[in-house]
């Protein structure tokens, strides 16, 4: 790691003597593009199609979307993404977690299992605990605070690494649009339950500098009973423009998170009453911090640079009573006192540095684009499992003696990628690409105690290198038309649980392979006039080598394994009109009618190896997902209704229909939810949002867990509202 940071320092003391020296030959020779952050700045949709170049990423040819959260009509509070990202189709969300502190989404049949299917990034850099073996995104940033939303699907293996279902980049506030040496935004909100929130920030610049800072905190009771919970979060950001061409950026932010966890129900307790709990002690406690720095260098007309040298420094921390929901968590007449608890800690510790450069060229008559790019990462987890806690109630790590499980994982990876627009007419553009990955992984340590006696992990190292390959096109039908269409390669690297089998029944194969597949998209997108805009895709998704656990005969254990394939296939379309600027000429009202939906059929593949599962619906991947509404604004006044309606699917493989006494397995059945939102705005300094979320209080549920949160089955918030008030000044 010190190799890398002083390769960075040491560049960048060459760059910027370089560019001193350019501008001072010719300082008009230097033409800067805007900063990337002014993407859907000025715009008052919330939802936009991104750019075919956006600093240094290629999104032409790409499933895509681009979310304006200060235009959203919908709770970022509690970071409601079901009305965040209501008009992208397909996003399957989990509705678990009433802080909103744990963010589960998912497309195209794959898991929202704390989104560890998308390649999850802030400001362009990951931040799950581990992008290779482990990741889940404990944290993620207040929506408060945050500008915009880039998310991509199917192509994006190519320019962002491991991911099936695509990347999803929260691009935080920098200042970059303050003119001013100093501006304060407040936003105070409270709501239902006991919800408090309060975010200030304050930002500026002054000769060569841009700084911005915020600190937000959230508290609340939360819908169920044992729900309480707090968020703390802090970020820092200063940008010190060294000359018009190249600019350096210090950024921080840290989160610290504690939430109870109230547990799962049964499918019978969920009946009588959704809003109890029968776990009062269970706890979870999450401190994430996320350090980069950001080199920007605009070399001249045509090319541009920029560099993110990042770290991810993590710290996971359960601790609670995590038996069957049908199992009491009582207190035992003999000894007066709980059952102990079991408590887990995690520690991640991860650094990276990515480079990339987009330069534009001449071929023929027309001028092509090429992105190449090249990371290096190094993460590391140390994970300290099934501890003997206390017999308390409250947050408390204390254990009896040590950790039976004692793991350290380490991952290593090196990356590079080149991207092409080729520019064969002023319609059609072709754009392939090509990336090649080394990939290390590694776990070792103690894997449990057997009568005193430490019982070693089984020795597991494995590196591999590997090519993806993809290409894309876009076919300019008008100015505000196109097709688009590809295809492009993806892989899903081995879990660390996949590692860390059970040393008493299970073992790992140790040919184990990555998960391997790709992506296909084809579809038409576009805006007609200022009234309607539209994006209709097909897609097919081929997902191999999924890992799972078998029994092989003739054997008394089980067995970690490459399981077989499966194949998710649909149709995902959105679009939105607005009757008022297509019918009439009024600046005094304006209305939005938008739509979108998704179609996803996800099946396991006939040659799948367990027969158990061949054939039958992949888990957790709804049929339809419906998400549509209507805003009606006049003057200053602007009112949304929103609906979200979702289909049944099964919580598990084998496609259980009956739900088990434990709740962990059966139908998830179908629901829909209405949500209302109105916003005013009293002046340009001061505004007001407030938001009647789940306005007819249906009762439903959108996961089961067969462990930590639950066990059982997760019930989604009833009635609640909210009120925020904002100033800037």
């Amino acid at each position: 790691m010190q190799k890398i940071v002083a390769f960075f320092i040491f560049s960048l003391l060459f760059i910027e003597q370089n560019a001193a020296q350019n501008a001072s030959k010719d300082s008009a020779q230097w033409k800067n593009l805007p900063d990337v952050t002014v993407v859907g700045r000025n715009s008052k949709s919330d939802y936009q199609q991104m750019p075919e170049i956006v600093g240094t990423n290629i999104y032409a040819g790409k499933k895509n979307a681009l979310i304006v959260l200060e235009n959203v009509q919908g709770n970022v509070i509690n970071n409601t993404m079901r009305q965040v990202l209501a008009k992208v189709p397909g996003i399957h969300i989990w509705e678990s977690d009433p802080s909103g502190i744990q963010i589960g989404i998912a497309a195209r049949g794959l898991s929202p299992n704390r989104s560890w299917e998308f390649n999850i990034r802030q400001n362009g850099y990951d931040i799950a605990a581990d992008p290779f073996g482990y990741p889940e995104a404990y944290y993620n940033p207040p929506l408060q605070s945050v500008q915009r939303i880039e998310i991509v699907r199917g192509q994006g293996a190519l320019q962002y690494g491991p991911q099936f279902g695509g990347m999803i980049n929260y691009i935080i506030k920098n200042g970059a649009d303050i003119k001013k040496p100093f501006e304060l935004e407040s936003q105070q909100s409270f709501g239902s339950f006991g919800l408090r929130n309060s975010f200030n920030a304050i930002g500026g610049k002054k000769g060569k500098i841009n700084y911005y800072t915020f600190y937000d905190q959230r508290n609340g009771e939360g819908w169920r009973q044992n729900s309480n919970f707090y968020s703390k979060a802090a970020f820092g950001t200063i940008t010190y423009h060294i000359s018009p061409a190249l600019s350096l950026s210090v950024e921080v932010m840290q989160s610290n998170i504690r939430s109870q966890q109230p547990g799962g129900l049964t499918d019978q307790q969920l009946a009588n009453d959704s809003r109890q709990s029968g776990r009062a002690r269970n706890w979870m406690d999450i401190t994430w911090t996320t350090p980069a720095i950001i080199l920007n260098y605009q070399i001249n007309d045509q090319t541009r640079w920029n560099t993110k040298l990042f770290g991810t420094i993590g710290d996971r921390n359960s601790v609670g009573f995590l038996q069957p929901i049908n199992i009491k968590d009582s207190i035992h007449p003999a000894t007066q006192q709980y059952s102990n608890r079991m408590v887990n800690m995690d520690k991640y510790r991860n650094y990276g540095i990515e480079s990339r450069l987009i330069t534009n060229y001449q071929l023929g008559k027309f001028s092509n684009t090429i992105s190449t790019g090249i990371r290096l990462y190094t993460g590391t987890t140390h994970r300290l499992t099934d501890g003997k806690g206390t017999t308390q109630s409250n947050y408390d790590l204390s254990i009896e003696g040590i950790f039976p499980k004692d793991i350290q994982f380490n991952s290593n990876n090196i990356a590079g990628f080149v991207e092409n627009i080729f520019r064969i007419n002023n319609r059609l553009y072709i754009i392939p690409g090509i990336r090649f990955e080394w990939l290390e992984g590694s776990a070792a340590g103690r894997n449990g105690i057997n009568n005193g006696i430490a019982i070693p992990l089984q020795n597991i190292k494995r590196s591999r290198t590997f090519i993806l390959t993809g290409i894309g096109s876009e076919f300019h039908v008008n100015d505000q038309s196109e097709l688009y269409a590809n295809i492009s390669q993806a892989y899903r690297p081995i879990q660390f649980a996949n590692l860390q089998a059970p040393p008493s029944t299970d073992l790992v194969d140790p040919n184990l392979k990555d998960a391997k597949g790709y992506n296909i998209d084809f579809g038409y997108r576009g805006k007609y006039q200022s009234y309607l805009q539209y994006d209709m895709s097909v897609f097919y998704l081929q997902y191999n080598n999924r890992i799972g656990t078998i029994t092989p005969n003739g054997t008394n254990y089980r067995l970690i394994t490459n399981v077989g394939a499966s194949v998710s296939k649909g149709f995902e379309g959105y679009i939105e009109f607005n009757p008022v600027r297509a019918f009439t000429k009024s600046e005094v009202w304006d209305c939005i009618i938008f739509a979108s939906y998704a179609y996803t059929n996800a099946k396991y593949s006939a040659d799948h190896i367990d027969a158990n599962t061949k054939g039958k619906r992949v888990e957790n991947a709804p049929t339809d997902i419906f998400r549509g509404g209507i805003s009606v604004g006049i003057k200053k006044l602007l009112l949304t209704m929103q609906m979200s309606k979702v289909s049944a699917c099964f919580s598990d493989a084998n496609n259980t229909l009956t739900p088990s006494a434990n709740g962990n397995t059966g139908l998830i059945p179908a629901y829909t939810i209405t949500d209302l939102t109105g916003s005013y705005k009293f002046s340009s300094f001061i505004q007001a949002k407030a938001g009647i979320n789940n306005l007819f209080n249906v009762n439903y549920f959108t996961r089961r867990a067969g462990g930590y949160p639950g066990p059982g089955a997760l019930p989604g918030d009833g009635k609640n509202y909210f009120v925020t008030i904002g100033i800037k000044l």
